[in-house]
């Protein structure tokens, strides 16, 4: 454990910037989901309301480094992709 008040800062720091980064990957987890959903609806203005919303939502991420922009790209490749797969 921390010895001295800056590493016992950065472990409080550390702990607020997680419980942040969980909230935003677990949403953007979700919202896969909701893709994946709208994509066996076949329904084609659901599809692109959710690749919209799941879209924001990685570049968010990606702009606050919780992803790398590389796999914002992929994840959103992919997504896309798939919605074209179940069209």
């Amino acid at each position: 454990m921390a010895n001295n008040s800056s590493a016992l800062k950065r472990v409080r720091q550390i702990e607020k910037r997680t419980a942040t980064n969980r909230v935003l990957k677990t949403k953007v987890k979700n919202l896969r989901k909701g893709v994946d959903t709208a994509v066996e609806s076949g329904d084609d203005k659901v599809i692109s309301e959710a690749l919209a919303k799941y879209s924001s939502a990685v570049d968010r991420a990606a702009k606050k480094s919780i992803f790398h922009r590389n796999k914002a790209a992929n994840l959103k490749s992919k997504a896309v992709a798939a919605a074209k797969a179940g069209k």
